[in-house]
């Protein structure tokens, strides 16, 4: 498939697996706009429209402010107030917008981390399978040591990408798997190391100590090691998002954001509040479960598939 073809494709499954998301804008805007001049209660309710979308208090006054500029007392298609929200959605999201650049460390470790059924084993898979279809070595670390289910997924998908897998009986030190892991992998000059982690609750502080300990250890094999930190966000779970992003670049220094399951939420604004608070570069995002449904992030192709453009 050529590029064309392929960014056609992820852009149906991503303006596809963005529609509950869409109509929750889309249509209240079109509700809004019908038969009516804009004035400041509409605007009001475009604002609280926004709100409910999760995209954050000030983005969303930013853009029903924007709607409003030299258009009071006008006819307005909703089309045109879409392509506004569009707009200002994207301006947000383009200074986040970045790809996950593996730099020249051998191994390049990325830490994953995430709660429990956020996507995270799934997510490190599906960037293994496209690590390696660009013909990387690539090594996955079932970090995940508390869920029997986990390491066998991390097996499952170093069988299904052709990436080596360092895994130990459920139970074992995730840290000791960790410095092992990395150890191997030096020794075997892969290019990518991706190291799961169990899903750490942030009331869990022991779980958070845990996290804190892998880090250290795997600095005693390479100082720069991790060289990226991946934080796995449930989209589903709307604002709660924020907290977790705030408490895992706390306790681990999170470097980048991926975000799962877009295609299960009427929320998917909660990545522009996220990208406003915080500005953690935004490297994946997930639509679904075939490997196909997880894409580097563009902020022009989000915008527009959050308000049913295109």
């Amino acid at each position: 498939m050529n590029d064309s073809a392929n960014k056609a494709s992820w852009w149906q499954r991503l303006s596809g697996g963005l529609t509950r998301t869409s109509a929750s804008i889309g249509d209240a805007i079109t509700d809004l706009v019908a038969k009516r001049k804009l004035d400041q209660a509409m605007l009001e309710e475009i604002e609280e429209v926004l709100i409910r979308a999760d995209l954050g208090l000030d983005v969303a006054a930013n853009i029903a402010a924007a709607v409003g500029e030299g258009r009071y007392d006008k006819a307005i298609s909703s089309d045109a107030v879409k392509a506004v929200v569009a707009a200002e959605v994207e301006k947000a999201l383009t200074p986040v917008a970045k790809p996950l650049l593996i730099s020249e460390s051998r191994p390049f470790v990325i830490l994953v981390v995430g709660v429990n059924g956020s996507g995270k084993t799934t997510t490190i898979g599906k960037i293994a399978a496209k690590l390696r279809a660009e013909g990387r070595s690539v090594m996955l670390a079932a970090g995940d040591t508390f869920r029997a289910a986990a390491i066998d997924q991390i097996k499952i998908w170093g069988d299904r990408s052709g990436a080596s897998v360092i895994a130990r009986a459920p139970g074992a030190d995730a840290a000791g798997l960790a410095f092992e892991a990395l150890t191997e992998a030096r020794d075997r000059r892969i290019e990518v190391l991706l190291v799961d982690t169990a899903g750490r609750l942030q009331n869990k502080a022991a779980l958070m100590d845990e996290l804190q300990k892998i880090v250290r250890v795997m600095k005693k094999v390479d100082a720069s090691a991790p060289h990226a930190v991946l934080l796995v966000l449930d989209a589903t779970i709307g604002q709660n998002a924020l907290s977790q992003v705030e408490i895992f670049q706390k306790t681990a220094g999170v470097t980048g954001l991926a975000m799962t399951k877009l295609d299960g939420t009427a929320r998917g604004g909660i990545l522009v509040a996220i990208a406003a608070k915080y500005g953690l570069p935004v490297h994946f995002v997930g639509v679904g479960e075939a490997i196909e449904d997880l894409a580097p992030f563009s902020a022009k192709d989000f915008a527009q598939a959050i308000v049913g453009l295109g």
